[in-house]
């Protein structure tokens, strides 16, 4: 197994390499489609990593990464599972992929969000809108004895 290239991006400028002996492949049978052969290749892969102790992240890139991923970590492993393929080689692929997307997203800095302020044509619909709503609402009630 080769070692996990990560294309550059915000928060990796140089790109990131994960060593292969870091990441943990597991086989197993997958279900769905594949005939006869279904019941006798492992051909379903799962991709760890742990993130507490990979050399491929630095601190900063370390603390982002365990944050972002946090609802999908178990303590500090990242597991990626790929089934779709028949071909155990072509799973490999497929969870190699997004685990390097994932690690990729994960490590990039939050945009800070620039306050706007809303148009002035955005006001005035909001202001027609709650006038058009109001008149519904006041044809709704009884009329005047008048």
């Amino acid at each position: 197994m080769d070692d996990l290239l990560i294309p550059l991006g915000p928060g990796a400028p140089h790109g990131l390499r994960v060593p292969a002996n870091e990441l943990v492949e597991l086989f197993s049978r997958s279900s769905g489609p594949g005939g006869q052969g279904v019941n006798t290749t492992d051909s379903r892969v799962q991709l760890s990593l742990d993130l507490a102790t990979t050399s491929a992240l630095d601190d900063a890139q370390r603390s982002r990464a365990l944050r972002n991923l946090q609802a999908r970590l178990d303590g500090t492993t990242l597991t990626i599972a790929a089934s779709e393929e028949r071909s155990q080689r072509r799973n490999r692929a497929a969870a190699r992929s997004r685990l390097s997307e994932l690690l990729r997203d994960a490590v990039a800095p939050a945009v800070p969000r620039r306050p706007t302020r809303p148009t002035r044509g955005s006001q005035r619909r909001r202001l027609e809108a709650k006038t058009r709503r109001g008149a519904i609402k006041a044809n709704r009630r009884r009329p005047d004895s008048d």
